[in-house]
């Protein structure tokens, strides 16, 4: 299955200004992507209170863009994010997830 890859970069560190920082510059691309195919969007590994701004952000384009299928990888490890893609493309039933990956907490798939 067709995965469609946003990298989001450049999001500043403080989590409100990377949420403005995200719905100004990548809300708008992601939306289109998920319009037309299963999507995932790679966050920079961040601190733990970017988690609820993007869970949120995810899992309203996943409701929005049903039955495109939209989930987020967040994580700094390129090895374990294209392992992640690569099962998130066969994996049909998930979506509006965000998958937090770097590459020490489970085996290699």
């Amino acid at each position: 299955m067709e995965l469609a890859v946003l990298r989001v970069e450049g999001l500043p560190d403080a989590a409100l200004d990377a949420a403005e920082a995200f719905y100004e510059a990548w809300l708008p691309q992601a939306r289109a992507l998920a319009r037309s195919q299963h999507t995932a969007i790679v966050f920079p590994a961040a601190p733990y209170d970017h988690r609820g701004w993007r869970l949120a952000a995810v899992q309203d384009l996943a409701r929005e863009a049903a039955p495109q299928r939209v989930n987020g990888i967040a994580g700094d490890d390129d090895e374990t994010i294209a392992a992640t893609l690569q099962w998130l493309a066969s994996a049909p039933g998930v979506t509006g997830q965000l998958l937090a990956v770097d590459g020490k907490r489970a085996e290699k798939v």
